[in-house]
């Protein structure tokens, strides 16, 4: 039972990748999904959230990545569309997992996979 991120690489600013977060052992379509990063020397943020309510979905993103990065879950995969990349979006970026309607906040999500590194750089 765990869950991976993929799709990481190094680009130049302004460049774009998409992240994929997959679930090994359980299905993701029945849990809220994060994405978080954690840049060196600082703590784990949120990036953003998409939920599964009884009215369609509810997403959620920080404010340093509004209009720049887009989430979506299609066939149980989570993807992380990140465009207009700039050098702060370096880090390390984690999908991870929680029951109900959880805050874009590391605590409220009880598991975690590996992460994949994005170095945004020219």
């Amino acid at each position: 039972v765990q869950l991976q991120a993929s799709g990481g690489g190094s680009v130049q600013p302004g460049g774009s990748l998409r992240l994929s977060c997959v679930a090994s052992g359980f299905t993701l379509d029945a849990y809220a999904v994060g994405w978080f990063r954690q840049a060196p020397g600082k703590e784990r943020e949120g990036v953003s959230r998409i939920t599964t309510v009884s009215s369609g979905l509810k997403i959620e993103y920080a404010a340093s990545v509004m209009g720049r990065f887009t989430i979506s879950r299609d066939k149980g995969t989570v993807y992380l569309q990140m465009n207009s990349l700039k050098p702060e979006d370096t880090a390390v970026y984690y999908c991870a997992t929680a029951v109900g309607r959880p805050a874009l906040v590391p605590g409220e999500f009880d598991r975690f996979g590996p992460g994949t590194q994005v170095t945004v750089s020219s």
